[in-house]
């Protein structure tokens, strides 16, 4: 396998032609390759969640993330930019939903492009994947312990987010879902109600609950990592890509 990538910053018109930055990585190899929209945690657009998009360019994939919180603080750091746009409530869904749509358009549009792509995100970006998956038309989509699809907000919680399992209907493509069974948003019962969404309207989807992680159990550099599940989880998240986005 010929693998050598390319990874860089480029400009991307986000949602009502925002002007927004998103990094991209891709082989340098011919193609077709099938692409993947990262979506970032709250911590941000950050060196943890770059290595993601890489991770995918080295496994064959194009892979793009747009930096959600540009408009928040453009130029910030990825901590002071995450706290701007916490403090605004959150990246707002139609906003984020128009982001992800000019990524998408993007990695269409490449010549290696084999026309399909997916989503994958983590924490917040993980309901935002889904976000995303219920509102445009992707071949596959990935949730890892996304928050807030099922169940309201915390009252003391900056996010002025809503609930979006009613969306379900209108998922338009397979979903993955990765999760902690110690986990407390999701919980293994809002999971369950997710679930049960799933069945009702028959969409496909495969979902794996990990009993010894909670809450960000892919991230590396945080406590809360726990390799098993994490190795477990990308072996996952690499099978499922395969089969609907092609390697």
């Amino acid at each position: 396998m010929y693998d050598a990538m390319m990874a860089e910053t480029i400009p991307l018109t986000g949602h009502s032609g925002d002007p927004i930055e998103a990094y991209l990585a891709r082989p340098l190899g011919p193609g077709p390759y099938g692409g993947v929209v990262v979506i970032h945690h709250m911590p941000g657009y950050d060196e943890p969640s770059k290595e993601i998009v890489r991770k995918f360019a080295a496994h064959g994939y194009t892979a793009i993330m747009p930096n959600l919180h540009y408009r928040d603080a453009p130029g910030a750091a990825p901590d002071d930019a995450a706290a701007a746009s916490r403090a605004a409530g959150g990246v707002p869904d139609e906003r984020l939903v128009g982001d992800v749509d000019a990524a998408v358009r993007h990695l269409r549009s490449l010549t290696s492009s084999n026309g399909k792509v997916g989503t994958i995100g983590y924490c917040s970006g993980g309901r935002q994947s889904f976000l995303a998956a219920c509102s445009l038309d992707l071949d596959a989509a990935v949730d890892c312990y996304g928050a807030f699809v099922v169940g309201e907000v915390p009252e003391n919680s900056p996010m002025a987010v809503r609930p979006i399992v009613d969306l379900t209907p209108n998922l338009s493509c397979p979903l993955l879902g990765l999760f902690g069974a110690e986990d407390q948003y999701p919980s293994p019962e809002q999971v369950r109600e997710l679930e049960d969404a799933l069945k009702q309207h028959g969409k496909t989807y495969e979902f794996h609950s990990y009993p010894d992680a909670g809450h960000a159990f892919f991230a590396v550099d945080r406590p809360n990592y726990r390799p098993q599940a994490a190795n477990d989880g990308w072996q996952r998240v690499f099978a499922w890509f395969n089969r609907y986005l092609g390697a």
